[in-house]
This record gives structure tokens, C-alpha cells and sequence, in this order.
């Protein structure tokens, strides 16, 4: 790639220039209290902040959070953030109430060096994420305006085309920020020539979600462990019931092809843990992956499979790892997730997390994250990238 770097603009001097930073500030509140419930993603960009804000640069962040209709909601509001932030950096953070509007306006002219602002949830403008392109450009023109530069250092946003994202580049100079760089970096190393041998584990819901990466993913790898609620539809595929368990029925024939292709590749869960319900107090049992009972909902991998994917994990040189194994959000069947995870923190292999739900595991259940070669902040981003998608944010940054 030829993108320029956030090295690239500190070397020509930042003191005294507003720089426009573009984040994934996208994290997790409690539908209660509003607190935040996990602030990797902030913690993510702080390299970028905290070079930019040495420099003397004055320093405007702006990112999204939900998914608010284009117009102000308040159960979305950046403003818990722009607190956590300013702990974390250990300074405060200058919030402004809206994005382009007189709040943030006055905001940013009062920036003194080294200073930092954050402006509200760039989804509350319809602009933001308009598929015209005349009304997400004016909205770009407006963002555009509080910045002398730009940085990207939202990979989690760099697979969607939206203003902030691959259209205010286009009126800026622009540089991939620290994170942005990182990421690229390490998921090139999947997607080059990987030390074999390869395992990739995916998990997670939905075959349809994972379809894509699947097809990029069979001719590279050596071994692809297919666990969590998408494991089903494969089972069924080979012909066994899987009770009220998670089923794409559309899937089931797409799936009996990849199995016929994958010249042994694909390894499926060979016992699961089925409930009565969807609870975290319903009573379940560990039971057989062909023999689940009609009536009951498979929630998570049993011990026999997370054995035999640790097996296929441990003689690994390079690991992929995105979706959980079951719905560890619930204790009882957070096992497989943590079994899987254990295993690919002790491995001597060079380990990559594929962001979305597999770095809030590791997160919920309390692992040590340095203990993973990389743990990326773009779910969506990194799974587009192994696809060998064009990613709008990224061709951005190139041009």
C-alpha cells in the first residue's frame, strides 16, 4: 500500500494545526446506567492521541456509536465516552453537544495546543451515512472545516462508505493513524504467505454472516474449526437433527457443498452443550453433536470439542480466530469460549482476534490480551479484508 502515515505528518510539524481524527469510539453502555461496559475501543486509538496531542497538535476526534436514524437520540450519546477518554488520557476532553452544528463550532475554535476534542455521534446527521452522494459530501464539506489534516484511525468503520470515513480524505491531506496502520499490517500476514500450519476458528451466529470468508478462507488454510450458533446448519447439513438449535435452513445445502470441498478441512463440534431454553439458568447437559434432542437449543461447544479444536490448535504457527463458540455471555456456556481462548493464548503461534464479539470475550472473561499477537477492533473490517474486499476507507487513505 502506498498510505501515507501518522509519522509521515508529525515529521512535517502538527504544533498549533487542528487534526481532524476519525475514531471507533463504538463501545458497549449498559441499557441501565449508561456506564460503559468495555473500553477497548477507546483504549485503542490512545497511541494516536497521545503522539498527536504531544506534538501540539489541537486535536478534534469524532466517531459514531450505535445505530440512531440520522437525527440526535440521547441513549447514544458520545458523552460518556468523552469522559472515559479524558481519564484515560489524563486530561480533559472538550465535548461538543452536536457534530457540525454551534457547539461544535465554538468547541473547536477554542482548542488550545495539545488539546482535545470530541464531537457528538456523527450518526446523528443523516449525511453521515447517506448513500447520496451530494448529501454525504456537504456533510464531509462540514466536518472537513475543523481540520488542517485528517486521520483514520477507525479501522472498525474502514469497510463502510460513509462521509467521515471515504469522503472527508478526499478534501484533507490524510494519513492512516497508528491503529489503522496495525491492523493492516497484521491481517496482510493472513493474507500473504502465513507460517503454516494455518488454523482459522470462526464462530458466531450465522453461517450467511461468515459465507464470504469462508469461500476466501478454504483454499489457504490447513484446518477450519467451525463452532458457535453457525456449527448447526453445518450439522444438519451432514444429516443430524439439532433440535430448536439456531438453523439457516436456506444454508443447509450451501453448507453440505462447502463440506464436500473442503477435502477434510472444516472440523464441526462432535458434542454440544443443549439447554432446555434460551437462558442463562436453563438446565442443560452435555449431549452428542448428531443426538440433540428435539426439543432442546444447542448453546455451546462441548468438552470432547474443545479437546479435539485445542488438538488442531496447538502444532498451529499462524491462528485466526473470530466469533465466540457459544453464548458466553451467559456462564454456563461460556466453556467452549474459554477453552478455545486459553488454548490460543498458550500456543507459540502468531495469533490474530477478529475483533467484534471475540475481543469482548476475552475481555469478559477476564484473559490476558497481551497473551494474543494481535486482538483487532474491526469485526465486520477484518473478515471484509480477508475476503479480499476493497475497503473504502482504506482505498481512501491510498489515494
Amino acid at each position: 500500500m502506498s498510505i501515507r502515515t501518522l509519522d509521515d505528518l508529525l515529521a512535517e510539524g502538527v504544533s498549533g494545526r487542528r487534526v481532524l481524527v476519525r475514531a471507533d469510539l463504538n463501545v458497549p453502555l449498559d441499557k441501565q446506567s449508561g456506564d460503559i461496559t468495555d473500553d477497548g475501543r477507546i483504549r485503542a486509538v490512545l497511541p494516536t492521541l497521545s503522539a498527536l496531542t504531544g506534538a501540539g497538535a489541537k486535536v478534534v476526534v469524532c466517531s459514531h456509536l450505535g445505530r440512531p436514524k440520522g437525527a440526535p437520540d440521547p441513549q447514544f450519546s458520545l458523552r460518556p465516552v468523552a469522559g472515559r477518554l479524558g481519564e484515560l488520557l489524563g486530561a480533559p476532553v472538550h465535548f461538543a453537544t452536536d457534530t457540525v452544528g454551534e457547539s461544535a463550532s465554538a468547541t473547536v475554535d477554542a482548542l488550545a495546543d495539545g488539546e482535545v476534542a470530541l464531537l457528538e455521534n456523527l450518526r446523528f446527521n443523516k449525511g453521515e451515512t447517506s448513500k447520496d452522494d451530494a448529501e454525504r459530501g456537504a456533510f464531509a464539506d462540514q466536518l472537513a472545516a475543523f481540520g488542517d489534516a485528517y486521520v483514520d484511525d477507525a479501522f472498525g468503520a474502514v469497510h463502510r462508505r460513509h462521509a467521515s470515513v471515504h469522503d472527508v480524505p478526499a478534501r484533507l491531506p490524510h494519513v492512516a493513524g497508528r491503529l489503522v496502520l496495525r491492523e493492516v499490517e497484521v491481517l496482510s500476514r493472513l493474507t500473504g504467505e502465513p507460517e503454516r500450519p494455518y488454523v482459522v476458528v470462526l464462530g458466531g451466529s450465522k453461517v450467511s454472516d461468515k459465507l464470504a470468508v469462508i469461500e476466501a478462507l478454504l483454499p489457504t488454510v490447513d484446518r477450519l474449526l467451525i463452532g458457535g450458533g453457525m456449527c448447526f446448519t453445518f450439522l444438519k447439513a451432514q444429516g443430524h437433527e439439532v433440535g430448536s438449535s439456531l438453523l439457516e435452513e436456506e444454508m443447509v445445502e450451501t453448507c453440505r457443498n462447502l463440506l464436500e470441498r473442503s477435502e477434510g478441512k472444516i472440523m464441526l463440534p462432535v458434542d454440544v452443550v443443549a439447554a432446555d431454553a434460551f437462558a442463562p439458568d436453563a438446565a442443560h447437559d452435555t449431549v452428542p453433536a448428531d443426538g440433540i434432542p428435539s426439543k432442546r437449543v444447542g448453546l455451546d461447544i462441548g468438552p470432547e470439542t474443545v479437546a479435539g479444536f485445542s488438538a488442531a490448535l496447538k502444532g498451529a504457527r499462524t491462528i485466526f480466530w473470530n466469533g465466540p463458540m457459544g453464548v458466553f455471555e451467559m456462564p454456563a456456556f461460556a466453556h467452549g469460549t474459554r477453552g478455545i481462548a486459553e488454548t490460543i493464548a498458550k500456543t507459540d503461534a502468531f495469533t490474530v482476534v477478529g475483533g467484534g464479539d471475540s475481543a469482548a470475550a476475552v475481555r469478559a472473561l477476564g484473559l490476558d490480551e497481551s497473551s494474543f499477537g494481535h486482538i483487532s477492533t474491526g469485526g465486520g473490517a477484518s473478515l471484509e479484508y480477508l475476503e479480499g474486499k476493497t475497503l473504502p476507507g482504506i482505498a481512501a487513505l491510498e489515494n
